[in-house]
């Protein structure tokens, strides 16, 4: 390690990665890899279920096909990074490659927070509306609220990459995680950063707090709809629906809560690599695992598909 930093450029970046303390990383890696090599071919089949079969053609299933593509992306973004420094033991990242990740984690944690406030709105209106449902979430509403996840996410990673990136750093370039991440990036800087800090706060609340916020609201009104139900074919069904999209608001929006609100002393580097890890590739295999397992007419596209 030391002799591979000493030979890096005065504009790279060091990723210490996951390997540093670790005694068995060879495990590690292996299982890091099965997991990617499981949420890619999951994700994708997902994605093709959701294209080819005429039954999953709704604005829900369209939404999910949205959360497959970006937890394809996400870990895309990452796993192949690290398997290239595991296997030539060079861990260094360019100026202009810690710019790109960047760039895509923020764009893509962005996109997926907004887009599970829109799958709860999705559900809020299939259930409490659904006479409307057709006209809510007509194709050209549903598109047009994917299409504003996508650019707002866009807008707020451009402002951010663009300013962390033209910080002034110091001269130790060692960044402490397995990518190239703000909270990271900030440590190497030779200025007061507390400004931007608040700025990240801010932004912070508009992409995770508000959206929890609206996935609170939403699912206020299904319960409260669920509760006068008086069928209890009626209620087990609505639950059924909902229960899938909750385990996945839990596990993305929990795990970056902890990340992101936590005040600096209630974790350390070491946990924050745990975290990370969580939500940018363990989350990405999960989820369509529990849509998948959750879910009849997903399994039933799949039944259809391995039968042919």
């Amino acid at each position: 390690m030391e002799r591979w930093i000493n030979s890096t450029t005065g504009t790279d970046f060091v990723l210490l990665g996951l390997f540093l303390h670790i005694q068995s990383p060879k495990v590690l890696f292996t299982l890091i890899f099965l997991v990617f090599l499981t949420a890619l071919g999951g994700n994708v089949m997902m994605m093709i279920l959701i294209w080819f079969d005429s039954h999953l053609h709704t604005p829900m299933y369209f939404l999910l096909s949205q959360l497959s593509l970006m937890d394809l992306l996400y870990s895309s973004t990452f796993v192949p990074k690290i398997a290239i420094d595991f296997l030539s033991g060079r861990n260094s990242i360019s100026y202009t490659g810690c710019g790109i990740q960047l760039f895509l984690f923020t764009t893509l944690v962005g996109a997926e927070c907004l887009l599970l406030a829109v799958m709860a709105y999705d559900r809020y209106v299939a259930l409490c509306h659904p006479l409307h449902y057709s006209v809510l979430m007509c194709p050209v509403v549903c598109a047009f609220m994917v299409t504003g996840t996508w650019l707002g996410a866009l807008l707020n990673a451009l402002i951010h990459v663009i300013y962390t990136l033209s910080l002034p750093y110091c001269a130790s370039r060692e960044i402490h995680h397995f990518f190239c991440e703000i909270p990271a990036l900030l440590k190497l800087v030779c200025a007061d950063t507390s400004l931007y800090e608040n700025g990240l706060f801010v932004s912070g609340v508009l992409f995770l707090l508000f959206p929890i916020s609206a996935i609170m609201a939403s699912y206020g009104q299904i319960l409260f709809t669920i509760l006068r139900l008086r069928s209890n074919l009626g209620m087990r069904k609505a639950l059924a629906t909902c229960f899938s999209h909750m385990i996945v608001v839990s596990l993305f929006y929990g795990t970056a809560i902890i990340k992101y609100f936590l005040p600096k002393a209630y974790h350390t580097e070491e946990q924050d690599k745990v975290v990370s890890v969580f939500y940018t590739i363990l989350t990405p295999v999960l989820n369509p695992l529990i849509y998948s397992l959750r879910n009849k007419d997903v399994a039933a596209a799949l039944r259809k598909v391995l039968g042919r």
